[in-house]
């Protein structure tokens, strides 16, 4: 059964409220790199990852993927259509095998509707990732790669990071190629790059998970 009080758009409400919330749940399972939905599919629904990761992708002109946005356990996703009533504009994909809850739209009117105070807490958090979405696209734009990879790995360290001494770890699995389409670029300089930033003292790897060895040092390459 999932804790919606984990569920930080849910954690102002009582447990008799979400106690009537629970019923509009559905729970579904995806494998790793299943689809969840397409860009320009109805939206329909509104996701909340409750187990695994799943990225937010948007092809380029030039066909390749590019990933807007990670989201992360009690995260939503989804939001911005079906508040706004068009289609996704983006794709949604299992990064590892994932246990996804979703609300159907006419649901979450009437979950809005009883408990106004949510539409608050859906916008403020949709705003923020609108402005990391438009950040992240304007840095393929202008950063140099060193930059945009630098950027990325504190934005992650940030939100996932488990900080053990002087270290963070980010605490998801990435592949070389997963950095490459945050990022814009393509593997084999994220390859290099990355290797760059070993020799540097500044990241490590263990069970491919990253670790940042100094923070400050990151920083100083994003530009």
């Amino acid at each position: 059964m999932v804790d919606l009080k984990k569920i930080p758009i849910f954690n102002t409400l009582s447990a008799s409220d979400l106690d009537e919330i629970k019923p509009y749940l559905i729970t579904t399972r995806f494998k790793k790199k299943e689809l969840i939905f397409s860009e320009g599919d109805p939206s329909d629904w509104l996701y909340i990852v409750i187990n695994g990761k799943v990225k937010i992708t948007k092809l380029a002109q030039n066909g390749k993927e590019i990933i807007l946005e990670i989201i992360s356990p009690m995260d939503f996703f989804g939001g911005v259509a079906v508040m706004r009533g068009f289609p996704y504009p983006a794709n949604a994909v299992a990064m590892e095998d994932a246990e996804v809850s979703k609300i159907s739209k006419s649901n979450l009117m009437r979950i809005l509707d009883r408990f106004p105070n949510l539409m608050y807490c859906m916008a403020m958090n949709i705003g923020d990732r609108i402005k990391g979405s438009h950040e992240a696209l304007k840095n393929i734009a202008v950063e140099k790669v060193e930059s945009r990879i630098a950027s990325l790995l504190i934005k992650l360290a940030d939100k996932t990071g488990i900080e053990s001494d002087s270290t963070v770890t980010i605490d998801m699995k990435l592949t070389k190629q997963d950095i490459a389409e945050m990022v814009g670029t393509t593997v084999e300089t994220s390859i290099r790059t990355m290797s760059k930033f070993k020799k540097l003292g500044l990241v490590s790897e263990k069970s491919r998970k990253i670790i940042i060895k100094d923070v400050n040092k990151l920083k100083a390459l994003c530009g």
